[in-house]
């Protein structure tokens, strides 16, 4: 039989996801961000519960290509613009929208034969400091795109540093307000944690709204609002079984470096996950988990195959009980990833883009 373990994306929770956001900015279109091969759930995975979204945002080419591949004909934005010009002459045969944030991507499009203008989203630097264009140039290279014959609509757009915490938007939403006054073209502004916290201003929302993580099921601003707070639907879970039992006498330790030893007489179960399936090894003791529904505790190091879990509170649990890691358990208790990883010491983020190629993903 199959290694026990399995990933499953669920469509439903995409949908509800995305209802949810078009709902926290009512009048506002949205792009469904899916770099990073749909942040780890992957595209075509997750392209059937994402494709009521009014177009999809990513990162390279071959992302684009593939969502034509499944049939989609609407907006596509490459969130990072072309990396060289003749990423220009793709854009063209796919119709694909483009960010400008540099000098040299507007020196290309001035040099790029198109018989359909392009539509590009000028970038600002509001404060984020990694792309776009400082507020003092903005309007100049502003006025040079729109005398390009190659550029038919410009959108402005921004991002925000600081939306899930405490220092806000107010200072950047200054700042790119200021810059764009008076510009004609649309807006797009808000990620994740302004869509949920802002939408509901029009003036913010704006005409696009960029949400990621949200529509996976992630709280933008976790630990201050879980993902149940914002009424999102956890769209991967990651589930497996209990390869082995045992107990420890006190004073024994479990997994390299003996990092986790009883105090007392302790039973263990030992579960087919481990960090070459994308559990994060930085996961220490403590860090909840799901066994048959019923939530425990992660015990020492976790290794590249196996993990073990404290069973003291689990009499029942039994060679092949299911092991929740994030996500829904087949009981319908849920595990938020958010908890797994703030327990690691990272985000959820980056537990949805590790989930590992050697382990099995169904849709459901």
């Amino acid at each position: 039989m199959p290694r026990p373990i399995q990933a499953t994306i669920h469509t439903a929770a995409l949908r509800h996801n995305l209802a949810r956001l078009c709902a926290a900015a009512p009048g506002a279109r949205l792009w469904a961000v899916v770099k990073a091969n749909a942040y780890g759930h992957g595209i075509e995975r997750a392209y059937e519960g994402l494709r009521g979204a009014d177009g999809f945002a990513l990162l390279d080419l071959a992302e684009a290509e593939r969502v034509r591949a499944l049939g989609w004909r609407g907006p596509i934005l490459l969130l990072e613009g072309a990396f060289e010009p003749r990423d220009l002459e793709t854009c063209s045969r796919l119709a694909l929208w483009h960010t400008v944030h540099c000098d040299a991507q507007v020196d290309w499009l001035a040099l790029h034969k198109t018989h359909v203008p392009h539509h590009v989203f000028l970038k600002l630097n509001s404060g984020m400091n990694r792309l776009g264009f400082a507020p003092a140039r903005y309007r100049a290279v502003h006025a040079r795109l729109q005398a390009l014959p190659q550029v038919a609509e410009i959108t402005h757009m921004t991002h925000f540093a600081d939306a899930d915490g405490a220092r806000g938007i107010a200072a950047q939403w200054a700042v790119f307000q200021r810059v764009t006054e008076g510009l004609a073209g649309e807006r797009s502004v808000c990620n994740s944690a302004a869509t949920l916290r802002h939408g509901q201003d029009a003036s913010v929302r704006a005409d696009w709204v960029r949400p990621g993580v949200a529509a996976y099921g992630g709280s933008p601003d976790h630990p201050l609002h879980s993902a149940a707070d914002w009424g999102l639907q956890p769209a991967m879970s990651l589930n497996a079984g209990l390869i082995a039992l045992g107990t420890l006498d006190a004073g024994q330790s479990i997994g390299y470096g003996s990092t986790f030893t009883a105090e007392r007489p302790l039973r263990y179960g030992v579960v087919a996950c481990g960090y070459a399936d994308g559990y994060p090894r930085h996961a220490g003791t403590g860090t909840p988990v799901l066994v048959d529904g019923v939530r425990t505790r992660t015990l020492g190091r976790v290794s590249m195959d196996m993990l073990a879990v404290d069973l003291e509170a689990l009499p029942q649990a039994r060679l092949g009980s299911e092991v929740t890691l994030w996500g829904h358990s087949s009981s319908g208790a849920v595990l938020p990833i958010d908890e797994v990883a703030q327990a690691a010491g990272t985000i959820g983020y980056e537990l949805m883009c590790a989930l590992a190629p050697r382990v099995p993903v169904v849709v459901a």
